[in-house]
């Protein structure tokens, strides 16, 4: 198979994987917050988050996973003398190394709460949230840019997302936190 049909292929699970990744954790935050609605609505909206986890994360998240990891492994495969004599790759593959832990702390948030276990809050919760898009900003900039020359203002600049995230989450917080007391 031509490499650039390989590449598209991959591009198309990689969009797909963290579709699924930002959802799962909004699915997460919208789940622990229905615990603290009244009966019956807190056992209705619980099955119905539920039930959406467990789907968007078998039918989209795993397998999306993994069809990235086939096709970049089939993609490295192919041309492996090239990719890793680049640095930019192995950075790439560690972020892809430690996206896969994020994956893995979905899958584990997914079991807690299919078991009625919400220990997380929803503002944790969106604080987690945003580490996704640290990792996509990180992994888009090195393989389009591949290079890791700028690595320093490249992690200054992700610092600095991050930041700006985690201030956009506490100032979400509060407005909706201020618009609900209003309510009452």
């Amino acid at each position: 198979m031509e490499i650039s049909y390989l590449r598209a292929l991959h591009i198309v699970f990689v969009v797909s994987w963290f579709a699924a990744l930002f959802y799962i954790v909004r699915l997460f935050i919208y789940a622990t917050e229905a615990q603290q609605r009244e009966e019956p609505a807190k056992q209705i909206l619980s099955a119905q988050l539920l039930m959406m986890q467990k789907r968007l994360w078998n039918i989209i998240g795993w397998p999306a996973m993994a069809g990235t990891f086939i096709f970049g492994i089939w993609m490295i495969a192919l041309s492996w003398r090239y990719y890793f004599s680049q640095p930019w790759m192995w950075l790439k593959l560690i972020l892809v190394l430690l996206l896969t832990v994020y994956h893995l702390r979905c899958t584990f948030i997914i079991k807690e709460q299919a078991r009625g276990v919400f220990r997380i809050s929803s503002l944790r919760l969106r604080l987690f949230n945003e580490l996704a898009t640290v990792f996509l900003v990180a992994i888009v900039f090195l393989v389009v840019v591949k290079s890791t020359s700028g690595l320093l203002w490249g992690t200054i600049g992700l610092l600095a997302l991050a930041g700006a995230l985690t201030l956009a989450v506490f100032v979400y917080r509060r407005i909706s936190g201020s618009s609900i007391q209003k309510k009452k």
